[in-house]
């Protein structure tokens, strides 16, 4: 069974938040998956992360750039682990059936609409009665605070 922190974006975008935990995951020694709802999804995300301030470089690729095998952080609309990733991150209504092969589950949605809340509550419902181990984080003043 996966660990999956569902993590609810209340005061920044998905942009500035996601490359802080990518960042944490690769100093870490880890490897991730980021799965997107959208090959625009992807699109968007990559430049996006290029253009991160923090951190200044995250290292990464998509199936249009080839080698995953080189890539610590790997975008798709996929939740393949080609990368030999054990960290999955579901952003931009990504989803994913093979949460079980993962060690960790970032699940991050945002909090100011009301679709993206309900979807992630039944997420939320889901994993528990698949028995995954599940934790809440909301974006505070200081950072991610654990809710649940």
């Amino acid at each position: 069974m996966a660990e999956i922190g569902f993590y609810h974006l209340t005061r920044t975008g998905l942009t500035q938040a996601l490359p802080q935990l990518l960042g944490r995951t690769v100093a870490a020694g880890q490897r991730a998956v980021v799965v997107c709802g959208t090959e625009d999804g992807v699109k968007a995300l990559d430049k996006a992360l290029w253009q991160a301030p923090e951190p200044d470089w995250l290292p990464h690729g998509t199936p249009a750039d080839g080698d995953p095998d080189l890539q610590p952080v790997w975008l798709s609309t996929d939740d393949a682990a080609p990368n030999g990733a054990r960290f999955l991150f579901l952003v931009d209504g990504g989803a994913a059936a093979r949460i079980a092969d993962f060690d960790r589950v970032f699940d991050l949605f945002d909090g100011n609409r009301d679709h993206e809340v309900a979807a992630a509550r039944l997420r939320w419902s889901a994993a528990k009665a698949a028995g995954h181990t599940l934790a809440y984080w909301q974006q505070g003043p200081k950072g991610w605070e654990r809710k649940a």
